[in-house]
């Protein structure tokens, strides 16, 4: 949605330019389609636009999902969110491919980029981490370049810096509930976790489940639904347990600490990128991550699309969705819209 709002209706940035925000994204821990946001208002108005941008992408979800919570608490369960996932859900595959195969396009430079994305893909399958394909991709992409060209003046690759992948919270036995305790973990995780918001839900029943006993499994389930089925980052399920745990100031602490190394990350980063491109040897090293990043989306997809696609109905709302994108362009959130009203029509006449 991003890309086609930014690059082909708003122009505000070419495609070549997208992807190396894309890119940028995935290589610096926390909510990949948050930090793509920022970036992307950084890119247009500077500090201002960071803020502007961030705080606009996460502030709706926000206040969504604290509605949620707060019908939750109130009434003990959740709004059947079951219909509205089944007509969304396929409809969002047809989006991502539409976006995929257009970033591709561009992506894909060479013979030699298109191997190194083919190459990714199956390592994704194999279920290496997602950060090491995506450094690997750029090494690669660079060694190729190197290679066939025989450049004698190789200039210093730049590369974003590694951060922490791997970290478990620490800290054992049940944990007394404060807002300042709330706050450092989500400070913690917004910091060190890679990839897409489905990850932070390890961390969540690791700690707050199994080690604190803050939440409980159906708590953790509930959770999850809300973030699925609301708009925005999944990350804003910090919101939902922020508010089951502490009310709106939970709320309010719990989105602060998962989203503030985003904006930090993205100041600090963003002003590379450019450089980077700049640079031929740091320049073959994005082209490398760009494609290994539409490689990750790739695999991703096809999970999700797996559990999307379940019966024929899905599927026609998949392909009828892909047929109106890749001919129509078609804006995709009226698609979403429609696909949840198919969804919930169906389900209260089943």
């Amino acid at each position: 949605m991003m890309e086609d709002e930014v690059v082909r209706r708003r122009k505000w940035m070419t495609r070549d330019e997208f992807l190396d925000l894309l890119g940028a994204a995935n290589l610096i821990p926390g909510p990949n389609s948050t930090e793509l946001a920022i970036h992307i208002g950084h890119r247009q108005a500077g500090w201002p636009g960071l803020l502007v941008a961030g705080s606009s992408f996460i502030l709706p979800a926000m206040l969504i999902v604290m509605s949620f919570a707060w019908a939750y608490v109130r009434y003990g369960s959740l709004p059947q969110v079951a219909g509205i996932l089944y007509g969304v859900k396929p409809v969002i595959i047809a989006i991502v491919l539409q976006a995929l195969w257009s970033l591709a396009r561009t992506a894909i430079k060479s013979k030699i980029l298109a191997a190194v994305g083919i190459v990714a893909v199956i390592l994704t399958v194999l279920r290496i981490h997602e950060l090491l394909v995506l450094f690997g991709a750029g090494l690669a992409a660079v060694l190729a370049r190197t290679i066939v060209r025989r450049s004698k003046d190789l200039k210093s690759l730049v590369s974003a810096p590694a951060f922490a992948m791997f970290f478990q919270a620490g800290g054992a036995g049940a944990t007394a509930f404060g807002l300042w305790p709330l706050f450092l973990f989500f400070l913690k995780v917004g910091a060190i976790l890679y990839g897409s918001g489905y990850v932070l839900l390890a961390f969540i029943r690791a700690d707050l489940v199994e080690r604190w006993h803050w939440l409980t499994e159906a708590q953790l389930l509930d959770a999850i639904a809300v973030g699925q089925v609301t708009p925005g980052p999944v990350f804003t399920t910090a919101t939902f347990i922020g508010y089951v745990l502490g009310g709106t100031r939970g709320a309010i602490v719990g989105t602060l600490g998962i989203f503030l190394p985003a904006f930090f990350f993205v100041a600090v980063s963003g002003p590379l990128v450019p450089r980077i491109r700049r640079s031929a040897m740091a320049g073959a090293f994005l082209d490398g991550v760009n494609v290994a990043a539409l490689a990750l989306m790739l695999v991703v997809t096809y999970q999700l699309g797996r559990a999307a696609v379940v019966d024929l109905v899905t599927l026609a709302l998949a392909l009828i969705s892909a047929f109106l994108l890749f001919r129509w362009r078609i804006n995709s959130a009226w698609l979403i819209l429609a696909g949840a009203i198919v969804g919930l029509f169906l389900r209260n006449s089943a």
